[in-house]
């Protein structure tokens, strides 16, 4: 029962952060190009990445990782509206910029969890080798 619990509130705090993170980021956007959403998908994308190459190296229980990558990721991240942006994109005629947003969300999206993998294991064996 705990365990729904701090899924749930990770979830919400996920969002919350998903609500500043993008409104931050389409400050910075012309209004077509869906710059917060981007940001906020691969921003999410590397640290899944990260906190998963960290865990693997870790003790820490895997009850504490489900509230985490489902909770608060999953709640920060978002593909549904990602995919409805694209989709808007395309049926409004802007051919070229949803194209490039779907093949900057999803490339450096995939690109980014690799990073964040060997970044968090590059810190692990650091620290390891300082010990």
């Amino acid at each position: 029962m705990f365990k729904l619990l701090f899924i749930a509130l990770g979830g919400a705090a996920g969002t919350l952060l998903r609500y500043v993170v993008s409104g931050i980021g389409d400050r910075f956007s012309d209004g077509v190009f869906p710059l917060g959403t981007l940001i906020v998908n691969l921003s999410g994308a590397f640290i899944i990445g990260f906190l998963w190459g960290f865990f693997e190296e870790s003790n820490i229980p895997s009850s504490f990782r489900a509230p985490i990558f489902i909770g608060i990721i999953g709640g920060y991240t978002t593909f549904s509206t990602f995919a409805l942006e694209s989709f808007n994109l395309i049926r409004g005629g802007e051919y070229k910029i949803a194209l490039i947003n779907i093949l900057a969300s999803n490339i450096f999206g995939i690109g980014l969890v690799f990073i964040g993998f060997i970044l968090a294991k590059l810190f692990i064996t650091n620290i390891k080798g300082g010990l």
